[in-house]
């Protein structure tokens, strides 16, 4: 079985995806959605809301972020989506409450990691899903610079 992670973590100083000349380095359109997710930390369930989301991954807004390297499962609701999708990611970088300032808030980003190239395709073309029911066909599309993916009706990781 082949697992697909994401490249090892960037320097935390280069965080909110932009690389040291100020360059956006991200390989995915982002979405500014706010969206509740739930995961555990310490055998505790924890809710908190998500402050963008792309295809590679998503910034959770918490003043108690995990660890870089943290891989964790997660769960996102939102009603364009019907099923919750149940996601599972590595923390890239976090931005922890003294680094916090100017609109940038406290949190971590989480780039998803899938089993199969399969699952990361599903899982993409339900984000699009999200993204295109909360901003609409044309928005997501000026955004993303590509049409949205489809998602099937059966079949879709949950």
């Amino acid at each position: 079985e082949t697992l697909l992670l994401p490249d090892p973590p960037r320097p935390p100083t280069l965080g909110m995806g932009m690389s040291e000349g100020g360059q956006e380095r991200r390989d995915a359109g982002r979405a500014a959605l706010v969206l509740p997710v739930e995961y555990e930390r310490l055998n505790a369930l924890l809710s908190d809301y998500t402050h963008n989301i792309s295809r590679g991954g998503t910034f959770i807004r918490t003043e108690k972020p995990l660890p870089v390297g943290t891989v964790l499962s997660f769960t996102i609701r939102a009603p364009q989506l019907g099923d919750p999708l149940i996601l599972r990611g590595v923390v890239r970088w976090v931005v922890d409450t003294s680094q916090a300032a100017g609109g940038r808030p406290p949190g971590m980003g989480i780039a998803f990691v899938f089993d199969s190239g399969i699952e990361k395709e599903a899982v993409e073309a339900r984000l699009d899903q999200l993204m295109v029911g909360a901003l609409g066909r044309d928005a997501f599309e000026k955004l993303m610079g590509r049409p949205a993916a489809t998602a099937p009706l059966e079949g879709r990781p949950r």
